[in-house]
């Protein structure tokens, strides 16, 4: 994992994103305060369990993306009160890869109001 992160933080050097910091951790144990603009985490665990750890991180307006597996839907319709009570909005799966990738990559994307 941490040759992941290495390799991030070198691709975000390389194109000048000086505002894209890097974490790797847990998202309950990364310790950070103020609301950020985008968090990502792979298909770790349910939608359930993943949202609340993801989600208070986020700042108003800030976008949550999750790779997800095939059962996406299932979770998003399970997770339907996790998702309240969180206040995310705009939910969608998006599709990535298509044409490119031999099967495609499912992320739930959804905005913190």
């Amino acid at each position: 994992m941490e040759r992941r992160v290495t390799w991030l933080n070198d691709q975000a050097a390389e194109l000048g994103l000086g505002n894209v910091t890097v974490m790797r951790g847990r998202a309950e144990d990364v310790g950070f305060t103020e609301g950020l603009d985008q968090v990502t985490a792979r298909a770790v665990s349910a939608l359930s369990k993943l949202i609340p750890l993801c989600a208070p991180l986020l700042r108003p307006g800030g976008e949550l993306l999750l790779m997800k597996g095939s059962g996406v839907t299932a979770e998003i319709e399970a997770a339907q009160k996790v998702i309240r009570k969180f206040k995310l909005a705009d939910v969608e799966v998006l599709e990535l890869g298509e044409g490119v990738l031999p099967e495609t990559t499912r992320v739930f994307r959804a905005i913190a109001m």
